[in-house]
């Protein structure tokens, strides 16, 4: 099993804690971002680390971590930092986004999935929403669920709480039996398509597993209830993060 860690992003709404120094550098409780990952990586037997960089990337150093740089990552997105490292997607594959810290369980769970595609859900997000803003509504995104437990829409702005049946994290896996396939779907989607308001550098990861689920196979959910946090703003420092 590897994990890739996107961490190219420049943190602007974490400013000036991100003038000098990566996002995933900025410090939670007196850790960074980042070493929370790498310890629950490891704990859960994970050791083959990639993580992508790009602003300010002669900051960011680990020991024990490939390091593969997004130099576009000012006017690109996740998806694209993602396919910057297409070289290590190879067999079972986590990806992660760079500005979360999340438990050994949820990891474990996602771990153990044995769907070829994954993505873990949070059904009680809303507990975690109404700890970093007064409207939740505004920031969620839509995510509409099966039967079955697969996803069929995510990403999408809410009209109410009934378009929500959980939020995406930022954690996914893919198996090696279909990332082959997932890597030539991402290198024939049109380029001139416009994706969720967005051009195809700027894609965003909702975006992408969008198309995987409309066109290419279909995208399990991986269900927490809560355990985990996004950094993503100043006030969310101020958040207690409770396993």
């Amino acid at each position: 099993m590897k994990a890739i860690i996107l961490a190219a992003g420049e943190g602007k709404r974490l400013r000036p804690l991100t003038d000098n120094k990566p996002k995933c550098l900025v410090e939670y409780q007196g850790k960074p971002i980042l070493d929370y990952q790498l310890e629950t990586l490891r704990s859960c037997g994970i050791h083959d680390i990639v993580v992508v960089k790009g602003y300010q990337a002669e900051i960011l150093q680990r020991e024990g971590v490939r390091f593969v740089v997004n130099p576009d990552y000012a006017a690109t997105n996740m998806v694209y930092t993602l396919f910057c490292a297409e070289q290590e997607l190879l067999g079972d594959t986590i990806i992660s986004y760079g500005d979360i810290i999340y438990s050994k369980e949820i990891l474990e769970k996602l771990v153990n999935c044995e769907d070829d595609v994954a993505v873990v859900v949070d059904k009680k997000w809303r507990l975690l929403w109404e700890k970093r803003m007064t409207d939740p509504l505004m920031d969620a995104e839509t995510m509409k669920i099966s039967a079955q437990g697969e996803i069929l829409e995510l990403g999408k702005k809410p009209r109410d709480y009934n378009d929500i049946q959980g939020q995406y994290i930022g954690l996914i896996r893919f198996s090696g039996q279909v990332i082959d396939r997932i890597k030539n779907f991402y290198f024939c989607l049109d380029r001139s398509k416009i994706y969720d308001e967005m051009d195809f550098s700027k894609m965003y990861m909702t975006s992408f597993i969008q198309e995987i689920i409309v066109h290419l196979m279909p995208v399990k959910a991986v269900f927490i209830d809560g355990g985990w946090i996004e950094i993503d703003c100043l006030s969310d420092l101020s958040v207690d993060y409770v396993f």
